[in-house]
């Protein structure tokens, strides 16, 4: 049947977000539409539950997205049962009111919890099963984020090495005075960082010297839990986690749709590798670039963002779209053969005789659909 996004999802890329400090997003507007209330009550109430029984805390979601108070780094337990809950509850809400078969996209993939969410939408895990590692592990995760904070390493002229930028991170943790990570490539020119203490001020200080010139630092004004880095092997999450995973009873594999893995930047999930990837996404960087890129390469025209208030991945995008533009609509020499080639990335038969990075041009012409605000407009029973 004809669906919002065109009588089939074969040209479509799934897109999970993560933890972010805001994680109610519409949440509460699709709890008080009657045609969903139901379903989106029933998914808070289970994950707030699962919460409660592995963490020993209260944990009424359904109470705390009725009163539209967003859970801080101390409730990061809630925050975590919060977005799945939301993120199951749209997905359930796309098939069962609206008859999308979500599995039949051509790929998906999650940044930071997005992607367990994404492995288990597409088969693999129970999400009840899997939600418990993050969970248990959210309380050492937290604390840990008290002593650190963030910095966006980036360039408004060319990439930033990413050798470099790890091997700088080395250096540093190694004086002995607090480990400093690479915890997200946003980019070719934008990193994440994650530091304990004041390594990310010893990070920028010593850059000048590391890093080319047109470099900067800035450190973002919130913590965050340092997943996706070394930090976390200080409380032995990684170890603690993976044990928790080997006792995970697999769905059905190959996944559907395929997941692209942020911690390999492949599409390697499977029966025998999936638990292994995991362990990767524990304290390996998320590379989101290799997503951007495989999501243009791939052939998709659209991507369907899921979850509450979905942000850094649709961002990254929109940059991209951006400078795209930038580069084509000059009067130049290069724009005019960026602009060309922009066409050919365009048409399936020649994209696939263009390196594949030329793939990147699309990014203009690439549809973004925010799945909760389509669910509040197209809500069953609306004018």
């Amino acid at each position: 049947m004809p669906t919002p996004l065109g009588t089939d999802l074969d040209d479509v890329a799934l897109a999970y977000r993560g933890y972010n400090v805001t994680n109610l997003g519409r949440t509460r507007e699709l709890l008080h539409i009657p045609a969903y209330a139901k379903v989106v009550s029933e998914e808070l109430v289970r994950y707030g539950r699962i919460c409660s029984d592995v963490t020993r805390q209260p944990c009424d979601l359904l109470a705390l997205t009725e009163t539209n108070v967003e859970p801080g780094l101390d409730q990061y337990a809630h925050a975590i049962a919060l977005i799945v809950a939301a993120e199951v509850a749209q997905l359930r809400l796309l098939r069962e009111l609206h008859g999308v078969d979500y599995s039949q996209a051509r790929l998906a993939f999650g940044y930071s919890l997005g992607e367990m969410i994404a492995i288990c939408k597409s088969g693999g895990f129970a999400t009840e099963d899997l939600v418990r590692v993050p969970l248990a592990m959210a309380a050492d995760c937290a604390d840990l984020a008290r002593d650190a904070e963030m910095g966006v390493l980036f360039s408004r002229g060319g990439a930033i090495s990413e050798h470099d930028v790890r091997r700088l991170c080395t250096d540093i943790t190694r004086q002995g005075r607090g480990t400093i990570g690479l915890s997200s490539i946003l980019s070719p020119n934008t990193y994440l960082l994650i530091g304990q203490g004041y390594t990310v001020d010893r990070f920028k200080g010593a850059m000048k010297d590391a890093l080319p010139a047109a470099a900067h630092l800035r450190i973002n004004e919130h913590r965050w839990p340092p997943l996706h880095t070394p930090i976390i092997r200080q409380r032995y999450v990684t170890d603690r986690a993976a044990l928790m995973l080997d006792q995970l009873a697999p769905g059905k594999f190959p996944p559907k749709p395929p997941v692209f893995s942020l911690a390999t930047g492949k599409l390697n999930y499977d029966e025998y590798s999936a638990r292994d990837v995991l362990r990767q996404w524990i304290d390996h960087p998320q590379r989101l670039w290799d997503a951007v890129v495989e999501t243009l390469n791939c052939g998709a025209t659209t991507v369907l963002h899921i979850g509450p208030e979905p942000n850094l991945i649709l961002a990254t995008f929109a940059r991209l779209a951006e400078n795209v533009k930038q580069q084509t609509n000059g009067k130049t020499f290069d724009s005019y053969r960026m602009k060309a080639m922009s066409g050919l990335a365009s048409r399936p038969w020649l994209a696939s005789l263009l390196p594949k990075r030329a793939a990147l041009l699309r990014a203009p012409q690439l549809k973004h659909i925010v799945l909760e605000d389509w669910l509040v407009e197209n809500a069953p029973g609306k004018p």
